[in-house]
């Protein structure tokens, strides 16, 4: 089993750039585990406390059950990947059956940041975008997907967003085996990714 880390700041195409890759490789032979899934659960406190924390903390996320599926995974073993929901901020009830596959791609913006996590990626790829254009797909998304309006985003952004990026998710860019410019648009990096991963599946 390969095991692939993509990080990089909220906004700067990780999602894009995994689904290209995805797409152009077979089917049932990669999974993708995002890190979104494993937010704790805040079911236990009031809405309006749970629309105020700090999703782009490290605290914010159980990379221990994480960790844990992914060695379930490199043991041959199905996990039950859960299921987050923005709109209130807790987990649903309902899990995602995910398969052992040869090819593991984990996605999120922290996943550099937990050790344990990092040891266990055989590929670290760092995903770089300008800020402005990450704030710009910020907007869009919370907009289009979170239900969010222009004046709760960029307060969050000037908040949370930008101080977290700087303190916690930036400086993992010296883990990164290969740092991809650009995001979902740099097409000679994704081929070059889709190659190399297309090179471990035939030797597997």
């Amino acid at each position: 089993m390969f095991i692939i880390g993509i990080a990089g700041g909220t906004g700067s195409g990780k999602t894009t750039v995994v689904r290209k890759i995805v797409q152009n490789l077979p089917d049932r032979q990669v999974a993708v585990i995002a890190q979104d899934s494993y937010y704790r659960d805040n079911s236990g406190i009031p809405l309006e406390e749970r629309q105020k924390i700090n999703f782009d903390h490290p605290s914010s996320l159980e990379f221990e059950l994480l960790v844990e599926h992914i060695r379930e995974l490199k043991s041959g073993h199905t996990i039950n990947q859960p299921v987050y929901s923005y709109l209130t901020c807790t987990r649903n009830k309902e899990t995602i059956a995910v398969k052992p596959t040869k090819v593991i791609i984990v996605e999120g913006i922290l996943i550099f940041t937990h050790e344990a996590l990092r040891d266990i990626l055989d590929l670290k790829i760092y995903v770089d975008a300008d800020p402005d254009d990450r704030l710009s797909r910020v907007i869009y998304r919370d907009l289009s997907e979170r239900g969010r309006t222009v004046d709760v985003v960029l307060d969050r952004y000037h908040k949370t967003v930008k101080p977290m990026h700087l303190q916690f998710i930036e400086p993992t860019k010296r883990y990164a085996d290969i740092i991809v410019p650009q995001g979902g648009n740099n097409k000679v990096a994704i081929n070059l990714l889709t190659n190399i991963i297309g090179q471990r599946l035939s030797l597997q």
